[in-house]
């Protein structure tokens, strides 16, 4: 048996599956952006990482294990493609380090990795390319150098790895890959690699190790699930696995990984209650590792340690080794509620007293594992956070509030309305955010900037972007969104039954960091909340402006939401202060309004078993909001970075008018899927990658409308980027906009 401090027999133990890796300060969000823009080298990136894992595993000392290897340049299932030797050949440059941006970012020799949302949650993860060809290599150079970091420190390790499994089944096949291919049907040579790199772990000095298979939390075929138990014989031979899920239950995979004789397992009991009655009905060993995910690793409300507890204890019922831990890797959180706590800029202490951070996580779990720790139910939420006026007007909707007019009528109103040409061009919404933008909405949130002199800044970027637009021949403009901090944080500001954080910063991808709202009441629009910036671009064009609104599905998925009634409950009162927004910009004359549903593949449950149910209610909380409008209004709306193929059916529910969708890193697969759907409406199939610091070319872009054109018909295809130009430089978007452009004109030109 194990002897190790984490998996000791008896004690009840604590640990976590993982922890935020951006620093308390988003030290190396910095210091990326720093080394990508070439004002410093690998040595200072390396200096400040190292930095960053030091003030992690600080943080994750008052556990009895930590976790390692869970840090990461920028994603940790593409550092799992370095540890296997499978980045794909476009990507290969001359060190280590270009190599691995060159997959993440793409670069003037090749485009980056596809990027999708892992899972249902908003973290973004790079899609690694597997193909016959891929020849598989062990790296286990930064596993084992993390590893002995907190081994250094006197710590008891655990090192995690994606595992084999999920790897494989995240992947897509590589270019060229023959039809019928899957990367799944490489997990045999695949296993042979992660042998090695067990074996290299273990002579390192590592007892266990962790192999996160969330994959294993969907549904898997039969055939899946006896790969799953072979590949799991084959390494429990080499090394002490424990598997970890962490987005939902185990369920049908539970009992092969058991049979398959792995150490333990880390259990999902937040969103995965149901492993706990299907332990209790196995005859598990009493060696068996149980590690007891009770402490929400996804949200921010505090654990109920009664409810928690009670659960431990069936564990222990089962296995004299069970741990108390993180129901999920805590990336999906803040660092630390404690600059919350400033009364000046923080939240309030009637909010604060019901949050945990992953700092604040971690003491609950440690709290769990001490005999004499609290064990407190959670309090109730307070009657001042529920507002009986939201609730009676939600009870009083009729049957067909969610109904517009049939689209072939909209159809033709709108294009009476706002005549466009084939293939008419837009952008997504937003216009790069520059410093000295940034500087003057620090300077107005702090005081130092009044109020007046703020809007004028703001209209005068307004009055930049439109002009820019103009001059660059776009066809339907927008305002560019300078006053906004981020899509979903602008509304939460305006809207009530939010809270919104001074430091709450968790990692979408990369460098990319959001800082979600807190959804804690009944909410409401008391005031128009884009008509002004809307209305003054509209002033300064005859071209139609759209209206930008984020969706109410969106506004809920990043943000941190209330867990005390159903998310449909929650989505409709946003669609009803959504609703009187778009009701307000067409009384002011927008003929197109936007309404932004990036996340809606994002809050899709993991199990198809739920899935009907959340699609009912994710597209009508979308109609709701935008149903009041007039036929001759278009309703337009965006969806980025998702396996489309899976919500096709929902985004048809959405009954927009037209679509723009993310199509450039996945080559327009898209298309495929929209034709199997039968779906009618106008695309905007985004042919631009704007996560990628690349210029593309008119002839590449013009290639993608082609596709577009071939697939849907020249009258429902829209030329635009496949998301919002915030976060990139005007030295890239200028030239960008202008090849976007030429496309479209180039195209047209052969349909006549």
């Amino acid at each position: 048996m194990n002897t190790t401090i984490g998996v000791r027999s008896g004690a009840l133990q604590s640990t976590a599956l993982g922890y935020p890796r951006i620093g308390s300060r988003r030290e190396l969000k910095r210091a990326l952006e720093s080394h990508w823009s070439g004002r410093s080298d690998a040595a200072a990136l390396e200096a400040a990482a190292a930095a960053v894992r030091a003030e992690m595993l600080d943080d994750l000392s008052v556990l009895g294990t930590v976790p390692t290897g869970v840090f990461s340049l920028y994603d940790h299932v593409l550092d799992a493609a370095v540890a296997v030797g499978a980045l794909a050949p476009r990507h290969r440059r001359d060190t280590a380090l270009a190599s691995y941006f060159a997959a993440a970012r793409g670069d003037a020799e090749a485009a980056p990795l596809e990027m999708t949302k892992w899972f249902d949650t908003n973290y973004h993860y790079l899609v690694p390319e597997i193909g016959p060809e891929t020849v598989f290599a062990a790296d286990p150079g930064k596993a084992v150098a993390e590893f002995r970091e907190a081994r250094e420190r006197g710590l008891d390790a655990r090192p995690v790895l994606v595992g084999p499994v999920s790897f494989l089944l995240l992947a897509k096949p590589s270019e060229g890959a023959p039809e019928g291919f899957a990367p799944f049907d490489r997990l045999g040579d695949l296993v042979e690699v992660y042998v090695e790199l067990l074996t290299a772990l273990g002579r390192a000095g590592a007892g266990l190790v962790q192999l996160d298979e969330p994959a294993l939390c969907a549904d898997r075929t039969p055939e899946e699930l006896a790969a799953v138990g072979a590949a799991y014989r084959r390494l429990v031979g080499v090394a002490e696995v424990v598997v970890a899920g962490g987005y939902g239950p185990f369920g049908e995979a539970l009992p092969v990984l058991l049979d398959a004789g792995v150490e333990g397992v880390a259990l999902d009991l937040v969103r995965g209650r149901g492993d706990l009655e299907a332990l209790e009905a196995l005859n598990v060993s009493r060696e068996t590792f149980l590690i007891a995910g009770v402490v929400d690793g996804r949200n921010i409300w505090k654990a109920d340690l009664a409810r928690a507890a009670a659960d431990v204890a069936r564990l222990q019922m089962l296995s004299d080794r069970v741990a108390v831990a993180s129901s999920s890797s805590l990336l999906h959180v803040p660092v630390d509620l404690a600059p919350e706590l400033d009364a000046a800029h923080g939240l309030p202490e009637v909010l604060t007293s019901r949050l945990a951070f992953a700092r604040q996580k971690l003491a609950e779990i440690a709290a769990l594992a001490d005999p004499q720790g609290p064990r407190d139910a959670r309090p109730a939420t307070p009657d001042a956070w529920r507002d009986a006026a939201v609730r009676e007007r939600l009870a009083a909707l009729g049957e067909d509030a969610d109904r517009r007019a049939p689209y072939p009528e909209r159809r033709g109103a709108q294009a009476e309305r706002v005549p466009l040409p084939p293939l008419p061009t837009t952008t997504i919404g937003s216009f790069p955010q520059t410093a000295e933008l940034r500087k003057a909405r620090a300077a107005h949130r702090q005081g130092l900037m009044i109020d007046a002199d703020y809007h004028a800044r703001m209209r005068a970027e307004v009055a930049e972007v439109v002009a820019a637009q103009e001059a660059l021949g776009i066809d339907v403009l927008v305002h560019g969104e300078p006053e906004r901090n981020d899509m979903v944080q602008y509304f939460a500001e305006q809207l009530t039954g939010f809270a919104t954080t001074a430091a709450g910063w968790v990692q979408s991808y990369g460098s990319r960091c959001v800082r979600p709202p807190v959804l804690f009441g009944d909410v409401a629009r008391t005031a128009p909340i884009t008509v002004d910036w809307t209305s003054y671009a509209q002033s300064l064009t005859d071209k139609p402006v759209k209206g930008m609104l984020t969706g109410p599905v969106t506004i809920l998925a990043w943000s941190f939401v209330r867990d005390d009634q159903p998310l449909a409950d929650t989505a409709d009162q946003v669609a009803l202060a959504l609703r009187d927004e778009v009701a307000d910009l067409e009384a002011a004359g927008t003929a197109i309004i936007q309404v932004d549903e990036p996340a809606l593949r994002e809050l899709l449950p993991v199990r198809a078993a739920g899935r009907a149910a959340y699609r009912a209610w994710a597209t009508r909380s979308f109609r709701l909001a935008t149903s009041g409008a007039r036929p001759d209004t278009a309703i337009h709306t965006h969806l980025c970075y998702s396996e489309f193929g899976e919500v096709i059916d929902a985004i048809a529910a959405l009954d927009a008018d037209v679509t723009s969708i993310e199509a450039s890193r996945s080559k327009m697969e898209v298309l495929a899927d929209l034709d199997r759907a039968r779906y009618r409406s106008a695309v905007g199939p985004g042919v631009w990658d704007i996560h990628s610091p690349r210029v593309p070319a008119t002839d590449e872009m013009a290639a993608a409308l082609r596709l577009a054109v071939a697939a849907l018909g020249p009258d429902r295809v829209w030329a635009n980027p496949d998301c919002g130009l915030k976060t990139r430089r005007y030295e890239e978007v200028r030239p960008s906009l202008v090849n976007l452009v030429e496309a479209a004109r180039t195209v047209r030109a052969e349909l006549a």
